[in-house]
């Protein structure tokens, strides 16, 4: 029996169906595509995590990210429980990203002049020293201490997504102020865990990943862009620093450090290339002998791979990376990272006792008053001394909202947390502390862009306005 191809207008999406999904799916892609919906998802992951916890499957759930799971064959197998999965394997895809954005950054971004990274990167070190400060001082004496780094880090999916949300309300500057802040605190949060929190180190796991790491950096010198040795030498690198002891999320650090910065094509020889298969696409199309189902035309679709293969060679392996892998760190690595992490069983809980001890009152005020503090009064630093500068159309008034979204924690402080603990009492009041202190930090930023970036004269006013005390 012969079947009579689709009409080619067909072809070009007029089956109803497709209308169809396409009015069903349209309003998802467009919330999955907007800034906001990465820090819209982890705060519902984070909220379902916590009634999840304090219901009857809260037992069910915890056994369940212990169980263990094993891959590899033979003697090549590792095994680990999904907790550490999670937290070993996946979250080196969010360091990936958070390298990949960094060396951005630093290229051709905000951190790529010396008076533009200024301001952020003295904010972050004030943000990083002030909150490890008030930590420490409640908590001087081990093991309570080794968790001075939890109240250190920023969230910036959820820091931004809020910040985004009153777009009317600031000048695009402090985003972009609070997204170069974040990235420098995650640099040195990243730093912090690979000094700090490392264990015993295998020597020979060690020489193994920095052999590795030079052959990915020979890769780069030598011009390779194609993506698929970079992932194979990635995963050898992280099961060597895995074994190495030194955490092994930073091997989706150095990954991203190696991965080219420069697309195979310049955009004038992407320009003539376009013209010349765009010329012979036209010449198929309006060829009388050409098939009108494009199923049927090879040349047409050799074309169009062609044009496919172009398009890619003029975008960098660090864009087209970081854009493949983004949506998939923020909708998928790091729900199940706060799923896995941030539940808290409340229901045989003395909260007032568990608010009130020193580890909870460390991360909450390190998070809450020190990123406060610590961001507002190294940016008037860096501006006072005249290495730094405000963004433009940025107020003081902007940044010390930008300050208080300083304390969000969350991503970056519960995998610290993990890290800096073994008992699991200490680690329930880490997170207790790191749950209030993002919680009261959106709030207090949230309220204060919201009903305070209007028009007026600022509690704090630009060093060439003259009153640039705090």
């Amino acid at each position: 029996m012969n079947v009579r191809p689709p009409e080619a207008t067909k072809v070009f999406g007029e089956y109803p169906l497709e209308r169809l999904f396409g009015r069903i799916l349209s309003p998802l892609e467009d919330f999955l595509g907007r800034t906001t919906a990465g820090g819209l998802v982890l705060m519902g992951t984070t909220v379902l995590t916590l009634i999840a916890a304090n219901s009857p499957l809260g037992e069910p759930l915890a056994q369940f990210w212990e169980q263990p799971m094993s891959i590899g064959m033979g003697a090549w197998t590792l095994e680990q429980t999904l907790h550490h999965w999670i937290n070993d394997g996946l979250m080196a895809l969010f360091f990936l990203v958070v390298g990949l954005e960094l060396k951005r950054e630093v290229l051709v971004g905000e951190l790529a002049s010396l008076r533009d990274a200024a301001l952020p990167i003295f904010a972050a070190i004030g943000g990083m020293v002030l909150p490890a400060a008030i930590y420490l001082a409640l908590n001087p004496e081990p093991p309570a201490a080794h968790g001075w780094g939890i109240p250190m880090a920023t969230d910036i999916a959820f820091a931004i997504g809020i910040l985004v949300l009153l777009a009317w309300r600031v000048p695009r500057g402090l985003v972009i102020f609070l997204m170069a802040l974040a990235i420098a605190d995650d640099l040195g949060a990243v730093l912090v865990i690979a000094i700090f929190y490392t264990g015993h180190l295998d020597v020979g796991a060690l020489v193994s990943a920095a052999a590795t790491l030079g052959v990915l950096m020979l890769l780069n010198q030598g011009g390779i862009r194609q993506q698929l040795p970079y992932w194979v030498l990635g995963v050898i690198l992280w099961y060597f620093m895995l074994r190495s002891g030194i955490h092994a999320t930073i091997a989706g650090i150095l990954l991203a450090f190696t991965i080219p910065a420069r697309p195979a094509r310049t955009p004038e020889q992407f320009d003539a290339r376009v013209s010349q298969l765009l010329a012979a696409f036209r010449a198929h199309a309006e060829d009388p002998s050409t098939p009108s189902d494009p199923l049927t035309s090879h040349d047409m679709a050799t074309i169009a791979a062609s044009l496919e293969r172009d398009s890619k060679a003029v975008q960098s392996p660090l864009h087209r990376t970081e854009h493949g892998l983004s949506p998939w760190v923020t909708f998928v690595v790091l729900p199940l990272f706060a799923f896995a992490n941030a539940g808290i069983d409340f229901r045989n809980a003395d909260l007032v006792s568990n608010l009130s001890h020193p580890i909870t009152l460390g991360i909450a005020l390190g998070l809450l008053l020190g990123k406060f503090a610590g961001i507002s009064r190294f940016s008037w630093l860096a501006i006072r001394l005249g290495v730094g500068r405000l963004p433009p159309e940025v107020e003081w008034r902007h940044l010390l909202g930008a300050a208080w979204l300083g304390g969000i924690g969350f991503t970056m402080s519960l995998f610290i947390s993990q890290l800096a603990f073994d008992n699991p009492n200490h680690l329930e009041l880490a997170k207790t502390g790191i749950l209030f202190a993002s919680l009261a930090g959106a709030l207090i930023g949230l309220a204060w862009l919201a009903f305070g970036a209007s028009p007026r004269r600022s509690p704090l006013r630009n060093s060439k306005g003259g009153d640039d005390t705090i």
